[in-house]
């Protein structure tokens, strides 16, 4: 059973890394309009702060199936956010 403080440091590492690609995105492509790279790191952002507060939630009957379907979904909304970036062309 991954522990809380590990499920923590894999959003906290997955977001902040496509962050950070969004960033880099917008340093080679000055030239582009950021108003949809801004939206997605807003996104990223609104997705960390909901996962991070699932993963506070205490009274949960079951803990491993908790996390797991939290794991789940930083992998859905994470995978969703990598391909808005590479739309952007």
């Amino acid at each position: 059973m991954p522990s809380k403080r590990d499920l923590k440091k894999d959003i906290n590492n997955v977001l902040g890394e496509i962050i950070g690609q969004v960033c880099d995105w917008e340093l080679e492509n000055t030239d582009k309009d950021t108003k949809k790279s801004e939206a997605i790191i807003d996104e990223a952002i609104d997705t960390f702060d909901e996962l991070i507060a699932k993963v506070n939630v205490r009274n949960v009957d079951n803990v491993k199936a908790h996390f797991k379907s939290i794991n789940a979904e930083l992998e859905t909304k994470g995978n969703a956010l990598l391909d808005k970036l590479k739309k952007l062309g």
